[in-house]
């Protein structure tokens, strides 16, 4: 296809994830074997996607005016709805004119500065038939993006079955059909696993009150943002549409990452370079220290890469890591935060947490983090989102160093009391902020609060701490010597990063 500079692919996509019909790939080889294999003909099922184009434009349409769905999902979609068009080398220009009458009905398009022209069909049976004579007057080509029938069967012997439908032998459903309706499988197990009916998938998956939102890497836009959207717009008793009424399939919300590099390099389970698994990664990092790396690195915007020290073979003993960086905001600030505030209530207020009014500005400086971080969720920008974190923290350990600070040098109680009423208001409100990305360290924050599990709720989001204790003092529960809500990996403890 137009761009693509690979004579390899995997299976029937190639690497820049256009889809191609077995026919139309040139020169197969087994990976197993090196030989070419034999094309059969074999009945299976497909879904018609090239049917969907219109409406999967109107899609593209509406999901480009949302601002919680990122630019990478719509013009990855809309790469696929372009008309059926062949590439051909410029210096195969005379073979084209030699047989171009032969062809189907087509447009032909010279593009300067190209090393190749492209003739564009109106229908993909008229692009499939010129490219059988192409490839019988043996001239190469490569066929651009469009879209194509979307196989749901196939005939390994180990697939789960497919129903018989027209008496045709038996075929197992494809792996990639069967993913695209896997999470409401997984949706019905984990209402089960609850004890609740598996039949309630549908308040998630049919209801306007409810969203689906999936989170995918752009290689995947293909099957989740094309195939998906029409096979579930085709679930449509009537006339399919973009808007299903109540009770219907809805359309999930899709949010793509772009390509996250391992060491400045493509890396992938099925290729020559793979990425570390979670589980080795977490004996070097903490899970909040990797949630709050990979959030930082602003996958929306770019593909970005993964350099973790200790499998970087060309750092230095001296380099810093920067995947501890961003977790440096929890581990050395926040928790530094925390711990100061509890051991002063322990130390001058028995343990007993001061409530009371909370500046004015102290809530407006509260009220626009939560404002500002809602909005970067809702965007899915999550890096600016711990921006608002890093930035909203670090304002609070100055505010606590001076209050705090003036009151214990001027041995002065009573604003040691009102410091402290300040400060555990942006502890609650980093914390309901920062839950969703560090749940560990916040929950034990809650814990040593003793406040009760509504601490969470969004609905409370703009509440003091006054509300949740009636207005009075509260006790919170002990906390023993050098003991740490936010924490770097053990191993990180001989190494000099901070």
């Amino acid at each position: 296809m137009d761009g693509c500079q690979s004579e390899k692919a995997y299976a029937d996509e190639c690497d820049l994830g256009h889809q191609y019909m077995p026919e139309n790939l040139i020169n197969p080889k087994s990976t197993l074997t090196g030989d070419t294999p034999i094309m059969k003909d074999v009945e299976n099922w497909y879904f018609d996607l090239p049917a969907y184009n219109k409406l999967l434009k109107e899609y593209v349409a509406k999901i480009s005016r949302q601002k919680n769905v990122r630019q990478l999902v719509s013009s990855t979609i809309s790469e696929f709805l372009a008309d059926p068009v062949v590439h051909i080398k410029n210096e195969l220009l005379d073979s084209y004119n030699a047989v171009k009458d032969q062809l189907p009905e087509h447009e032909f398009i010279e593009e300067k500065k190209k090393p190749s022209f492209t003739i564009k069909f109106k229908e993909l049976d008229e692009m499939n038939k010129a490219t059988e004579i192409l490839s019988a007057n043996g001239i190469r080509y490569r066929t651009g993006k469009t879209l194509v029938p979307f196989r749901l069967t196939g005939n390994i012997e180990w697939g789960v079955p497919a129903p018989v439908l027209e008496g045709e032998d038996p075929l197992t459903i494809w792996v990639w059909p069967e993913s695209l309706w896997a999470p409401i499988s997984f949706t019905q197990a984990a209402l089960e696993q609850q004890g609740r009916n598996p039949d309630e998938w549908k308040d998630f998956w049919c209801s306007k009150d409810a969203n689906v939102y999936q989170f995918i890497g752009a290689d995947n836009i293909y099957f989740y943002g094309v195939a998906e959207m029409a096979m579930f717009m085709g679930l449509k008793e009537g006339e399919n549409t973009i808007d299903p009424p109540e009770g219907e399939m809805q359309l999930p919300i899709l949010c793509a990452n772009n390509h996250i590099l391992f060491l400045d390099k493509k890396a992938s389970s099925s290729g020559a370079i793979k990425p570390p698994m979670a589980a080795d990664l977490l004996d070097f990092y903490t899970p909040e220290q990797l949630r709050m790396h990979f959030l930082g690195l602003g996958l929306g915007q770019r593909s970005v890469s993964f350099m973790p020290k200790p499998y970087n073979p060309n750092a230095k003993p001296e380099d810093p890591d920067p995947v501890v960086k961003d977790g440096f905001l929890l581990s050395n600030v926040f928790n530094r935060i925390i711990r100061t505030c509890i051991y002063s209530v322990q130390k001058y207020f028995d343990g007993v947490m001061p409530v009371g009014e909370v500046d004015e500005q102290v809530l407006a400086d509260a009220k626009k983090a939560i404002l500002d971080y809602e909005r970067f969720m809702y965007r899915f920008e999550f890096h600016q989102a711990t921006y608002v974190l890093d930035s909203y923290i670090r304002k609070a350990s100055k505010y606590m160093a001076k209050n705090l600070g003036d009151a214990d040098k001027a041995d002065d109680n009573e604003a040691r009391r009102r410091a402290l009423i300040q400060v555990f208001h942006m502890i609650r409100t980093a914390a309901v902020l920062l839950h969703p990305m560090a749940p560990q360290g916040t929950e034990m924050i809650l814990e040593y609060l003793q406040l009760d599990k509504s601490f969470w709720s969004w609905d409370k989001i703009f509440d003091t701490i006054s509300d949740f204790t009636g207005g009075k003092d509260h006790k919170l529960k002990f906390l023993e010597p050098r003991v740490d809500f936010f924490t770097k990996h053990q191993s990180q403890f001989n190494t000099s990063e901070e």
